[in-house]
Order: structure tokens, then sequence, then C-alpha cells
């Protein structure tokens, strides 16, 4: 009875004793609460009664609750605050977990009471979320290997264990090498270039790191390492930090990730022929709004070709920039971030350094709640009194209008060496009636922290990372169905990022902007001047940037249409590349190597195209706004509520657009966002 995690969490709104926890507490804890679950699954299948909607998939929906609020708090520290003890448990028990997923999934009693539900389905009297849970929950155990011959239930199981461990090692060695990484700046010389708020930034980082004070580091944050290869005068120091950070997991160390990627390929393929499908992409696909890789792919080359066109046009002006400079060396991609940043500030006199004092990181988090404030009518009180499991997290309590718990949101806004890189929206618990569970919701982001006494300021890539993620936290805030299975973000991987994208639309918008973007310093407000420049240069680097992430998005579907894992995955890479006629000083946005999204787990496998498919959709939903003539417009607002971000996953995703919108999405809001329609 030590143990905390075994006992009732007596922390406000059922948090966990945070400071309580140790390592250890977890492999007892695990034992206990798998074998519980094992002892209820069980208890459903076996029963005598003939199977019921009640009795079976409300049954199973309720099950597992010590294993669900302990496995979503063991995924949270392991990625927010880990250390070698937790990371050790983390690779023990990856197994473990993944071969009770499959004994659940693959549990031939319990099975056939949901097979025989789905069947008698038009029959039972089924609310439409309760048919959508059932059908659902039929599929989860299908794409599990239910239905599989015992044999290869067998092996699809060992196939999953073995994933399940490739992508702990995956994700660990990724956090080792960007944690492992320092690159020290001692003199004024090294210095060349920085403004003050990527110095402060990186003497923070020193600081932090117990380096000492007048010591400057450059992490491979990307809040830190982008503006360093924007602003640094160090053509030397750019080109190290640059290979640093695209290397990441390309090594002959103990990071060396490619042969953890070409295995997990490997069984991927393996896992998609048990299912009869030729490779993983297709099997990967058959549960997406889009079906099939000819309609990602449709989507992908609709993008490249005029990104192409954008990015030729860009790179004359980047060319312009290098030779005003006296710059006579071949442009590389350690090149360009420095010199568009230059082309862009003689075209359209806009100086970051000049923009990023009015984005001091506690005004943009203001602003954030304002607009989900005046759209959902939610209220947010802090409350410092709430202890996370980290100092820098911040607790806010979330009222809804009539001053009732909506839920809690906690914040955990900066980098540091115990934090994997990148921003995310997790549930430490998911709203559902049926459980009378409030929603506890955490967004992580991995902000270069301001120096001491100072503000941390954020760029207009950070602030819109900000309300991106917070898109997906109100997903999970407003939830509003019965079923857990059914709640928050847990919709397909192709209109999950339709929330959170389409709040980014508002951290633009000139009313917000001109009530929050103010001078930490002076308390002014953002200049109109000012104002006009950043929109007139929004889509200067479009080309650039929709390159990056397409490429991305063309590499990881082309892995996984393979039949077979490439014997080098790095080559593989490179000649895919090289097919598309991608220019060497654009790269990609991640590397497979450390491509977090596809490998630490598979939740973007042959899924890293949903962001674009997902921008279809939010550019065409935000067009409703402008068509309503308000940004706010109270009716439209209720209207995303009631049909997007309530419904979770209770109705399917075309069927909850067209409710919201009235019609099937277009593209053209989309390319016209991006400014890659033909002029």
């Amino acid at each position: 009875m030590s143990n905390p995690l075994m006992q009732a969490w007596p922390g406000v709104h059922g948090l966990p004793p945070f400071a309580d926890i140790q390592p250890a507490h977890f492999p007892p804890a695990f034992e206990a609460a798998l074998a519980e679950h094992r002892a209820e699954i069980d208890a459903i299948a076996s029963q005598a009664e003939a199977p019921s909607f009640a009795n079976t998939l409300a049954a199973f929906d309720a099950s597992g609750r010590q294993l669900t609020r302990l496995e979503y708090l063991f995924y949270t520290l392991a990625a927010s605050a880990t250390s070698p003890e937790l990371q050790s448990v983390q690779r023990a028990m990856a197994g473990p977990l993944a071969e009770h997923g499959s004994a659940v999934y693959m549990h031939q009693g319990l099975f056939a009471r949901v097979d025989a539900l789905f069947k008698e389905r038009d029959e039972l009297g089924l609310s439409a979320e309760q048919r959508r849970l059932l059908e659902r929950v039929h599929l989860d155990f299908l794409r599990a290997g239910a239905r599989l011959e015992p044999e290869a239930r067998a092996r699809y199981a060992a196939v999953m264990t073995r994933l399940a461990e490739l992508n702990t090692r995956f994700a660990q060695n990724v956090l080792a090498s960007e944690s492992d990484y320092q690159l020290r700046l001692t003199t004024e010389a090294e210095l060349a270039g920085l403004p003050d708020f990527v110095r402060a930034a990186a003497r923070q980082a020193a600081l932090d790191r117990g380096l000492g004070d007048g010591l400057h580091v450059i992490t491979l944050s990307r809040s830190l390492i982008v503006p360093f290869l924007t602003f640094s005068a160090r053509r030397d120091l750019r080109e190290q930090a640059w290979r640093a950070w695209v290397g990441r997991g390309d090594d002959t160390g103990s990071t060396d990730n490619r042969e953890i990627c070409r295995e997990i390929l490997a069984l991927r393929a393996e896992q998609a022929r048990l299912h009869g499908h030729a490779c993983y992409a297709d099997y990967a696909l058959e549960d997406t709004m889009a079906r099939n890789q000819a309609a990602v792919m449709g989507l992908l080359e609709r993008v490249w070709h005029p990104a192409l066109a954008a990015q030729a046009r860009e790179r004359e002006a980047v060319l312009g920039a290098m030779a005003a400079a006296g710059a006579d060396h071949a442009l590389e991609a350690w090149d360009w971030r420095y010199y568009a940043e230059q082309a862009r500030r003689a075209r359209f006199d806009l100086d970051e350094a000049e923009v990023k004092p009015y984005f001091a990181l506690d005004r943009m988090v203001a602003a954030m709640f304002d607009c989900a404030s005046r759209l959902f009518g939610l209220q947010f009180k802090a409350r410092p009194d709430i202890a996370g499991y980290h100092p820098d997290v911040r607790a806010y309590e979330v009222l809804n209008a009539d001053g009732s718990l909506r839920g809690l949101f906690l914040q955990d806004n900066f980098a540091r060496p115990t934090k994997r890189s990148g921003a995310w929206m997790n549930a430490l618990r998911n709203q559902s009636r049926a459980l009378g569970a409030t929603p506890v919701i955490l967004n992580n982001n991995n902000f270069a922290r301001g120096a001491a006494g100072e503000p941390t300021l954020l760029s207009f890539d950070d602030v819109r990372t900000l309300f991106h993620e917070f898109g997906h936290g109100l997903h999970g805030l407003l939830s509003d169905v019965t079923y857990e299975r059914l709640s928050g973000t847990q919709v397909l991987r192709d209109f999950v990022e339709l929330p959170s994208q389409l709040y980014e639309h508002w951290m633009a918008e000139p009313a917000v902007l001109k009530k929050f973007a103010r001078h930490w310093q002076t308390d002014e407000p953002l200049p109109d001047a000012l104002l006009a420049k950043l929109q007139a240069a929004r889509q200067f680097g479009q080309g650039y940037e929709t390159l990056r992430y397409t490429a991305s998005a063309i590499v990881d579907m082309a892995a996984h249409a393979l039949a077979q894992a490439p014997d080098d995955i790095v080559a593989f890479e490179r000649d895919t590349l090289a097919q598309w006629q991608l220019r060497r000083e654009v790269g990609l946005n991640h590397r497979l190597t450390h491509f977090q999204h596809l490998f630490s787990s598979a939740g973007y496998a042959a899924g890293y195209y949903v962001y674009l498919w997902a921008e279809v959709l939010d550019c065409d939903a935000f067009d409703a706004f402008v068509e309503a003539g308000d940004v706010f417009d109270p009716t439209v607002a209720a209207r995303l509520r009631e049909c997007i971000l309530s419904a979770g996953n209770s109705r399917e995703p075309g069927e909850a657009f067209r409710a919201f919108r009235g019609r099937d999405p277009v593209v053209e809001p989309m390319l016209k966002d991006r400014g890659l329609l033909p002029a």
C-alpha cells in the first residue's frame, strides 16, 4: 500500500501525486492493473447472458480504468519528464503492454460477442452513438487480428510486441541525440549576427544545463536552432548545427536508428501481409478519410508542382541576397534560412528581431484563451496551487459560460533535456458521460526559455504552434460523448488535425494581434505598419516550407508502400527525393532516422500527409467564418462546437464536416492560403 500508483489519487481533479511517484512504482502497478483488466475481459466474455450492447460494448468501454489512467500517466512522464530509470522501465514494459493489447483484441470469447452484435446491428435499436461505438470497436478487433487463424494470430502478436520495443528504442535514441548535443558559443565572433532574443535564449540554455553564466549554447530544440540558422553570420557554425540537426539517428554510435527503421518497416510490411494487404500503406489507409494511396498522392502532387515553382521564385530572391552580401559560395541547406531572412528583410522591410518583442509567451497564452472564450464561452482560471509533474507545468480550470466545470488544462511550454522534441497534446483523462469523467488535457511545447527576469519571446511560427496544440486541447476539452472510446481526439488520423489547424487561423487575425501583441518593455501594441508588413510577407517562404513538409509526406508514403523494407533507408530516402527533383538546399522537415511521427509509434505511419489533408478542411472551415462576416460569429462557432469539437468520434468525419459546412470540402481555399494558386 506504500505504492502511490496503486491507491486512489488524492490530487485536485483526481490528479496523481506527482511528487511521490518513483519509476520503481510503475512495474508492480502495471502488473496489478494488467491482471485486473484481464479478469474484467474474461468476465465479459464468459458471462452466461446473451450479448447485448450494455453487457458487452458498454462494459468493454468501461473496463481497464486502472490500466488506462496508469498508461496515460506513464507515457506523459516518459515524454515530458523522463529519466534513465524511467526509460529503463519504459523499455522493460514495452513488450508486456503490447502483448496485453494483443491478448485483449484477439480474445476470441470477447470478439465472438462483439461480432454477434455487429451482425445484428440493424435490429438492436441502437442510438447513433451506440452504433458508432459498436462499429468502431468491431473494427478495432479486426485491425488487431482477431479474425486471423491461430498461427497467424500468434505471429501477429509477436510482431506487435517487437514493434513496441523498437518504437521505444527509436524514441529514446532521438531524445538522447538531441539532449547530448551542445554547440557552445564562447566569443563575440561566434555570436555574430545573433539578435538579443537568440542570445538570451542561448544563455538560458547554458544555465539550464549547469554550464555557468557567460556561456551560450545552441541545442537541437527547434525554437533555438531555427533562429540560429536564420541569424548566425558564422557559416561554419551554421553548417555544424545543421548537420547535427538533420543527422539525428544517422550515425554509427549508440543512437543509430537506421537498422531500427529498417526493421520497423519490415515488420509493418509483414503486419500488412497478415491482413491480406500488399503493403503497410494500404493497411493503414483503409481506416482513414483518404482510404487509399491514390487519393493521398493526388493531393500531394497537386501541391508539389506549384510549391516547386514558388520555391524557384524564392530561390532567385535568396541568390540575390547572397550576391548583395558578396557571398561567392554555392547555396547550401545551412545557408537558406540565413539569406531568406535577408531577402525577406529587403523585400518587405521586415526584421524578425523587430517583431519578436511583441510576442511574449504569457500574452500569447492570454490571446489563445481569449479566442476560446469569444468562440465557445469558456473561462480559464489559473490554479497555481495545483502541482504538475514539473515546475514548468501551469494548471488552469476550464469553466463553461455558466461557471460549471468543463475540465482541467495543463500547459508545459519549455524545452529541457528530459523532454522529447516537438509539440503535442495528450490526455491524463478523457471525457466520458458514462464514466462521469471530466477531461484532463495537456499541451506540451518546446519553446526556448527567455533569460531570467525577461519574458519568453515567441516567433510567429511559435505562436502558430501554441495555437495549434491548443486546438487539439479544445477538441479534448469540449468533447461531449457518452463513451470513452469515442471521446475527444480519438478520431480518424486525417481528421484529427482539423481542430488544431483551424485554430491557428485566429492567431493571425488583426483584431487579436492588436489586442494581445504588445511590446514586452513598452506595452505598446503592434504598430499598424508592422502588422501590414507581417501580412504582406506571410506567404514569402511558403514554397520552401511546403516542399519540406510535402517531401517528408512523400518519403513516408513511399517507404510504407514497399512490399519489403529497403536494405539502406538513407539511400532510399535520397533516391526518392531525387525522383521528385527536390533541390538539396530545401531538404525535409524530418529525415527517416529521427521521424518520430513514423517510428516512435504507428500513429502517423503512412499518415504524415494528414496535415495537408486536414489543411484542406481547415481552410474551407475558416471560410465559413469569413463568409459570415465575423471570425467570431456565434452561430458558426456554435455549429463548429456541435458538429466537430464536441462530437469526438461519435460521427463519421465526412458527415461531421458536411453537417458543419453544408457540403464537402474544396481544395482551393488551402491553395490560396499558401499562395500556390496561379497568379
